[in-house]
Formats: C-alpha cells, sequence, structure tokens
C-alpha cells in the first residue's frame, strides 16, 4: 500500500444533514481541497459574520466535512465500517494560533498528518495518527485530551471523543500536511480515485 493511501475515511458533501458519504478520501485529497478553490467563497464568507447563531447556521449550509475517524456507511456511530487511525482533535477560541502550530508540531508522543485553521478562523484542527490497540475511540480521545490538559495545551473540544464526528472542510493556504507525502501533494487539484467528481 502507498502511503498516499494509508488512511482512508469518508468524504461527505453539505449540508451537515446529508449523512450520506461521496466517497473515501486520504490525507492528501484533504491537503488538495484545503489549499484549492473549493471552500474559498465560503470561508471568506463566515468569517465576515458577526452573529453566532448565523454563523451556525451557514457553517452547516454551506460547507464540505469529512469523518476523519472512520469509513462510514451513513455518518453514525453504528454504521462505521472501518476505523481509519486517525484522530481529529479541535481546539476552538485559540488566541495564538501560530504558537499552538509550533507547539504541536514538535509533541514528542503524536506526529501531525494535517493541521489546518478551522472555518471560523479562531481554531485549529489537528489530525493526528493513533493505535487504538483495541480501544474504543472514545476512551481513547479522552485519553489523549487528558495527556493535553496536563501538557498544558489549551482545552480540546470533546465532541470529537464521538467517532462519527464530522469535521467542516475550510480553505487554508497554509494548511500543514506531514513532509512525508512530499511527492503527492504537488498537483493541488482534489480528484477521485475512480471516475469524476462534482465538485
Amino acid at each position: 500500500m502507498e502511503i498516499a493511501d494509508v488512511y482512508q475515511f469518508s468524504f461527505f458533501r453539505k449540508p451537515i444533514l446529508n449523512t450520506e458519504p461521496l466517497r473515501a478520501v486520504g490525507i492528501i485529497d484533504i491537503y488538495r481541497y484545503i489549499v484549492g478553490h473549493y471552500a474559498m467563497l465560503p470561508t471568506a464568507a463566515l468569517r465576515n459574520l458577526t452573529n453566532k447563531a448565523e454563523a451556525k447556521r451557514y457553517k452547516a449550509t454551506h460547507f464540505d466535512y469529512c469523518t476523519f475517524s472512520g469509513l462510514f456507511r451513513k455518518r453514525r456511530e453504528d454504521d462505521l465500517l472501518m476505523h481509519s487511525g486517525l484522530m481529529c482533535i479541535d481546539f476552538d477560541h485559540v488566541p495564538d494560533l501560530i504558537d499552538l502550530k509550533q507547539r504541536l508540531l514538535a509533541d514528542e508522543y503524536f506526529e501531525t498528518e494535517l493541521m489546518f485553521v478551522s472555518p471560523s478562523g479562531d481554531g485549529l484542527k489537528w489530525i493526528i495518527a493513533v493505535d487504538l490497540q483495541g480501544m474504543e475511540h472514545s476512551r481513547f480521545f479522552r485519553a489523549i485530551a487528558n495527556y493535553l490538559a496536563h501538557a498544558g495545551y489549551p482545552n480540546v473540544d470533546m465532541s470529537g471523543s464521538d467517532v462519527a464526528r464530522s469535521c467542516f472542510l475550510p480553505h487554508d493556504p497554509d494548511v500543514f500536511i506531514n513532509p512525508k507525502y512530499e511527492e503527492h501533494v504537488k498537483e493541488n487539484i482534489f480528484r477521485p480515485r475512480m471516475g469524476e467528481c462534482p465538485f
């Protein structure tokens, strides 16, 4: 298996009420999506909204999303086909994004696969590789959250303990991708592995 295909998870078209996945994707696919033009306009529009309720509604209807932790028949825990070996750690309302990025990239216990600024612009999504070794996703997630809290990191959004938790995909030209994927990311085009994908 090529390094580009190690982690597989589900990708969904907007809105969030759509629970049927479009297809399986990998880290490189999502990197290409985030640096591409696909979410550029909705990301800019969301960050111009000042009303929290309006912003929440806009995000739920205008952003495609994925479930980093697994492949699903439908987006719910009972329909999990396979755990991806990834977890999405979500930090909300971070006062210093640059500092947090640097600290997470230097973390001695977890290897960063992907990292990007959240759609709102004030949070960070940290995608890491995990080896569950038979442990439940939610239990492993809580263990990571406890480690991060004791290490002095900002509070983690605990909704990530749900294996079917969705992650909205924004535009971020500065998204970090693990250097091991370097040879695979030169062409910034989000494409399906089979057939055409209507974006």
